[in-house]
């Protein structure tokens, strides 16, 4: 165990096919498990079976972000120095949390920590992981790895998803919790902007693990409906804290491709664009405008 007081955050969601293995792999950690409306026997599992979790029930499901900062706000009430991100599909390996608060009392600069991401059997690297540390995102490792020269350090890179996020309260108090414009995916690709927008880093521990059990999941509606993918692509576009961006130029852009496929008699075109502009239309773009502002500012944001 640390000196330093750790709260594990885990959001679940009908999580009893990999709960029971993840929970027990959190050792003597507190752990907080905001349940986002399960509709199976996780919540009477966890509160047969692990008591000592503090479980915050929620009513309906908020989502990823959302839940993520309940368990943080309630985390740092309670005295946290860092809380722990965990995936209800993704297990600690034991030395884990150790030597990941070590290495951030080293290299406090980075805001985000994470550990090498294997599958769930721990034979292979995840495979979306494994995008994240290539050479042209992940300075070193690649090359380290081939030489057996891997250094017990911290490898900077751009992104890494928040199945497994190390994150101190300096980084918290500085950078917020997630927005709320976001509420099932990007919301980690969002934070990390917010991250280096806020002068810090994040990186990888090369000698740390855990397991990400994704299996053979059935497909994710969030990435094959074309229509969600487009409005969470507007919603990370226009909450970058880097970019300016107008929701005028979206309009134009879509009613130019309408256009387009009018003197084309190319109806499909039409249909996608007329499509796209009622996305554009619904979404809540005061909110998202109002959150962006807020993400921008060094304080406990959405918390």
């Amino acid at each position: 165990m640390l000196e330093k007081k750790v709260f594990l955050i885990i959001v679940a969601h009908n999580g009893m096919t990999w709960i029971d293995r993840c929970l027990k792999s959190c050792g003597n950690y507190p752990v907080i498990v905001v349940d986002n409306a399960s509709t199976d026997e996780t919540v009477l599992f966890i509160e047969k079976q692990f008591p000592e979790v503090i479980l915050l029930k929620q009513s309906h499901n908020l989502g990823f972000g959302a839940a993520n900062n309940i368990g943080m706000k309630y985390a740092l009430e309670q005295g946290a120095d860092y809380v722990f991100l965990l995936n209800q599909d993704a297990y600690l390996e034991e030395d884990t949390l150790v030597k990941l608060v070590e290495a951030h009392k080293r290299q406090p600069d980075y805001g985000v920590l994470s550990p090498m991401h294997l599958n769930g059997t721990g034979d292979k690297l995840d495979y979306n992981f494994s995008l994240y540390i290539t050479p042209n995102r992940c300075k070193g490792f690649y090359s380290d790895f081939c030489l057996r020269t891997v250094k017990n350090t911290v490898y900077e890179t751009g992104f890494v998803n928040a199945a497994a996020w190390l994150l101190s309260r300096e980084c918290i108090e500085k950078v917020g919790g997630f927005n709320p414009s976001f509420y099932h995916y990007g919301e980690d690709d969002n934070y990390a902007q917010r991250i280096k927008y806020h002068g810090l880093k994040i990186g990888v521990l090369a000698n740390t693990f855990i397991r990400h059990d994704r299996g053979n999941k059935q497909g994710n509606v969030y990435f094959q409906n074309k229509q969600l993918v487009y409005e969470r692509q507007l919603v990370m576009k226009y909450s970058n804290p880097f970019h300016e961006f107008t929701f005028s130029k979206e309009y134009k852009k879509q009613l130019f491709s309408a256009f387009k496929g009018l003197l084309s008699f190319n109806i499909n075109t039409v249909k996608k664009a007329i499509e796209m502009l009622k996305i554009l239309n619904d979404l809540n773009k005061t909110s998202i405008i109002a959150n962006r502002a807020i993400s921008k500012k060094s304080q406990l944001s959405f918390l």
